[in-house]
């Protein structure tokens, strides 16, 4: 399933058979990843009476309710309104699902007990290169990232000062394998989130950040293109299934 993309004065080619997929799934278990001081996702057969909607109990259908955090239990994208009084709709104001994005690698940086990521690191990693999106993976990368629970974990970050540097550059669109940008326990100042969506000056609606990702070691750092799928929830943030596309002759 070849396609060729035509991206300002660049023509891409895509094979969209072959995805890669950097989602974290959700599942109703303790070893879900999890974040926030929140229990486990439920997803639970409806129960009326004696009836239990489950074939394995007799019913005609597999009927679930699902109980969970977007923010919490899994990959998710948001917007500015995850922040701002005003609760904007992450379905309402991504409206492009397609960019061309940079993976890059980042060992975070000790400061004050905190493990950062700096502008010096981003600076670095990304060069001139000019991207809509920045796929950011920190190291160590195992595993365990799929089903850490990070609660009082105090995950690196990024400090104020890399994320403006990110917008400066004209990253709408930022993807990071942890909780959140900002750190876990920061006295609700959010810099990082303000920094990226400029809740000072003119609001970037149309900007997105996606948490909690897994990209696996096998896929290299580069340049891709980027699907960013999110579930249609009238939301600040919504479930998202972001899926890396390699370009054959970039």
């Amino acid at each position: 399933m070849l396609a060729t993309i035509q991206y300002h004065s660049r023509k891409l080619k895509i094979d969209f058979s072959k995805p890669l997929d950097i989602s974290i799934p959700l599942r109703a278990s303790k070893t879900n990843v999890n974040a926030w001081y929140l229990e486990e996702p439920k997803i639970e057969p409806v129960r009326e009476g004696e009836w239990v909607a489950a074939v394995s109990e007799g019913a005609s259908i597999n009927f679930n309710t699902i109980h969970f955090n977007p923010h919490a239990h899994g990959t998710h994208t948001e917007c500015a309104g995850h922040i701002t009084e005003r609760v904007y709709s992450i379905n309402k104001h991504l409206k492009q699902y397609f960019f061309l994005a940079e993976l890059i690698t980042v060992a975070s940086e000790r400061l004050n007990g905190d493990e950062i990521i700096s502008k010096k690191q981003i600076q670095f990693a990304l060069g001139n290169k000019k991207r809509d999106a920045v796929v950011l993976r920190t190291i160590p990368n195992t595993k365990e990232k799929l089903t850490r629970q990070y609660s009082h974990t105090n995950w690196p970050y990024l400090t104020e000062e890399a994320v403006n540097y990110l917008v400066k550059k004209g990253i709408k669109h930022l993807l990071i394998d942890q909780p959140s940008i900002d750190k876990e326990k920061d006295e609700g100042k959010l810099l990082a989130h303000h920094a990226f969506w400029n809740t000072k000056g003119k609001l970037r609606l149309d900007a997105t950040i996606t948490e909690f990702i897994y990209v696996p070691n096998s896929i290299k750092d580069g340049t891709y293109f980027l699907n960013l799928q999110i579930a249609p929830f009238e939301n600040d943030a919504a479930p998202s299934k972001p899926v890396l596309y390699k370009i054959e002759d970039a």
